[in-house]
């Protein structure tokens, strides 16, 4: 074997990490012990499950445990694991890179002066360089199981790392921390136990610290924790903090979970759910719909795979936990997964317990909800295309901003909507834009608001599309303003008559006809709006119309959009369109129909296509 030692670089992105965790984390060091144990535990799962296909990878050494010591002479801390060890080119890419999409993004948002707080750091996945919080040096000694090859990994995160193979009899992997002055703490046996029993109690592995004797370590191992996986105990027997304790465990992240449900089924199916729903989005958590995490499956309590993302649908992959099936065989594949009439079965009891726990959050703790739509909102909404035997309990969930809250973060639910009513209106009334200001601004709100009709402000990209698989709720049909003509079903009680409208559009006809004249085939009709009250104009579209900002979207990003002409629809009220009618001057009255119209486009955010001729229109009307 080769002796020869080596010297790396750390990849650019390590160096800012260790910089920020060694700086940033300080007040809370103790998190790099959870940190290592949770990596040793990681460690011995993946050797089980690897010795699922090949047993010969435990060798002479059956047993799977994780040991913590201490010199106080050395000023060392040693973590050591009977787990599946690292290779050399293991040791490189784990340790001396991060091959994790975003990096960039992340590290440029904290050095922009976000807070680097411990939350962050923990949900980017960097815990192992937590040693350094602590350490001057760390190596990391690893022998992969079925390998004889072993290497020591060695930094004083300054920026290098060297590579040197070691005899190592041992497979697994060994970390010695060397111990920055003023951390004595760690050399304490007491104070480790209490850190193990607070952090890591949970973990199903034993973690063997050593009887102490006259102050020192001595040669007898004992277990310092319950060694059993923590979902397969009684609920009753664990508390908040060991929950949240085995969440940060299996999510990395630093913060609380938001809300959990843990379940054990027996029956036709026998399985354990321990499922998490965080408090906060991790950082890349927009760029990830490809990449899926969510749960961990076991299958009788062995460790099969991260991220099994058959288990529950798309939409809820903010979902974090654990499964553990007594049902499925233990060299199930992901294929295999993937056609599963058993796995279906239980994809759909996962989806709906979920559903369950956002149910009772809604219900029971409003302003937990309010957090988490905030976060994971958005993607829940997808759930409307994905998941239509839930489409009624996803639409339950779901939250608008609203005429009647005035607020942009003051959200309504579909059944409030409906408690809210008025005597006569039948349909539930909303309106999309793609902006918060071009929804809660909008000519086509007027005469809803003047009747004290509610509207829900659809103003985030993906509800344009989200809503075209919501046509009706709880027997109430979803209609949006923007299209078709309004009447009693949108209006209630407070619409025209019938006989009014008609004298309307008599008296208007000639109005009507002048204005068509000038807009030719800009325009599909112009008619009187029933929506407007103070407004001059406002485009409409037909019923199964594309709303007008979705078009732009679309076209945008390359997209052909067939081609639809809108309705224009008139306040004959209005000073503007009196001005028009009796405008003898066949050039000006062209002008101010066509600034009628580009108003109604500019309201809707449209962008013109002919700015500069809009501005000299206006000028000259300004003048005039």
């Amino acid at each position: 074997m080769s002796t020869e030692t080596r010297s790396y670089e750390f990849q650019a992105e390590v160096q800012q990490v260790l910089r920020l965790v060694i700086h940033s984390l300080y007040s809370n060091k103790n998190i790099f012990l959870r940190e290592l144990v949770s990596n040793a535990s990681d460690a011995c799962d993946k050797l089980r499950f690897e010795a699922l296909a090949e047993p010969a990878l435990y060798g002479d050494q059956p047993e799977l445990r994780i040991d913590l010591s201490w010199d106080k002479d050395a000023r060392t801390l040693t973590i050591s694991d009977s787990g599946i060890g690292m290779s050399k080119q293991e040791l490189i890419d784990n340790l001396g890179t991060i091959a994790r999409s975003g990096t960039r993004q992340f590290l440029e948002a904290l050095e922009d002066g976000k807070k680097a707080d411990a939350q962050l750091i923990g949900q980017f996945g960097v815990g192992f360089y937590a040693a350094f919080i602590v350490a001057d040096k760390v190596s990391v000694s690893s022998r992969r199981a079925g390998s004889g090859e072993a290497f020591t990994w060695e930094s004083a995160g300054d920026g290098r790392f060297t590579l040197e193979p070691v005899d190592k009899p041992e497979r697994g992997t060994t970390i010695v921390l060397h111990l920055k002055e003023g951390e004595d703490e760690f050399l304490d046996g007491w104070t480790l136990r209490s850190l193990v029993r607070t952090y890591s109690d949970h973990i199903g592995f034993p973690i063997r610290m050593p009887v102490e004797k006259d102050g020192k370590p001595g040669d007898e191992w004992e277990t310092v924790n319950q060694a059993a996986a923590l979902w397969t105990r009684p609920k009753s027997e664990i508390s908040d903090d060991e929950y949240q304790a085995f969440y940060k465990h299996i999510s990395h992240d630093f913060g609380d979970a938001l809300s959990w449900t843990h379940n054990r089924v027996e029956g036709n199916q026998n399985y354990i759910s321990l499922l998490y729903i965080p408090e906060r989005a991790p950082f890349d958590f927009g760029m990830e719909r490809e990449a899926r995490k969510g749960l961990k499956l076991y299958i009788k309590r062995v460790f099969i795979m991260d991220a099994a993302e058959q288990m529950l649908p798309n939409y809820l992959r903010f979902v974090r936990g654990v499964i553990d099936s007594d049902d499925l065989p233990l060299n199930v594949s992901r294929e295999i997964l993937q056609n599963s009439r058993q796995v279906e079965k239980l994809k759909s009891a996962l989806t709906r317990r979920v559903l369950d726990q956002l149910d009772r959050l809604a219900r029971e703790e409003p302003e937990k909800f309010a957090t988490f739509w905030n976060e994971f909102g958005a993607v829940l909404k997808e759930g409307l295309a994905e998941d239509s035997a839930n489409t009624a309990r996803i639409a339950k969930l779901l939250r608008f901003a609203s005429t009647h809250a005035g607020e942009r973060d003051t959200l309504v639910s579909l059944d409030d909507y409906i408690g809210r009513m008025k005597p006569g209106q039948e349909t539930i009334n909303y309106l999309t834009a793609d902006g918060w200001n071009a929804a809660r601004h909008s000519p086509q709100l007027e005469a809803l608001k003047t009747h004290g009709v509610e509207v829900l402000l659809l103003h985030e990209r993906i509800d344009e599309w989200m809503i075209g698989y919501l046509t009706e709720y709880e027997g109430k049909k979803l209609r949006n303003i923007a299209k078709g003509e309004l009447g009693a079903a949108e209006l209630g009680e407070g619409a025209p008559a019938a006989a009014d409208q008609q004298e309307q559009v008599k008296a208007a006809e000639g109005l009507l006809e002048k204005l068509k004249t000038a807009l030719g085939d800009r325009v599909s009709e112009v008619r009187v709006s029933q929506r407007l009250t103070d407004s001059p104009a406002c485009l409409v579209l037909a019923e199964h119309d594309m709303a007008l900002h979705m078009q732009r979207l679309l076209k945008a990003a390359g997209h052909e959009i067939p081609a639809g002409t809108p309705t224009l629809e008139i306040n004959p009220k209005h000073g503007l369109l009196q001005r028009f009618d009796a405008e003898t001057d066949d050039t000006r009255r062209q002008d101010i129909a066509l600034l009628l119209f580009e108003q109604a486009q500019l309201a809707e955010g449209a962008q013109l296509d002919d700015p500069a001729a809009f501005v000299r229109r206006m000028n000259a009307l300004l003048l005039g």
